[in-house]
């Protein structure tokens, strides 16, 4: 009687800790795609910039990284916004 309950406390811990991991797997993968496109962005957009003689260029950094990565495309406008800024 007793192993029985130990097993379906042990099969109900299991389906909640890989629920769980499927959830984070989730957020981390966002963060990561959001990070990478945020990253590629930059990159091309500093290119344009370039081109167009702006001398407004965000750095590829952890910094950068870190907050496109968070607050995806609100994140790259507050980058270029606070350079911008800098400048005024």
């Amino acid at each position: 009687m007793e192993y029985g309950v130990i097993a379906i406390v042990v099969i109900c811990v299991l389906v909640l800790a890989i629920g769980t991991l499927k959830q984070k797997s989730k957020i981390i993968f966002q963060f990561l795609a959001r990070a990478a496109v945020g990253l590629v962005t930059i990159y091309f957009c500093n290119g344009f910039l370039a081109a167009q003689n702006i001398t407004v260029a965000v750095g590829l950094n952890p910094v950068s990284f870190l907050t496109v990565g968070t607050l995806g495309i609100s994140g790259f406008l507050l980058l270029y916004g606070v350079l911008f800024y800098h400048i005024l």
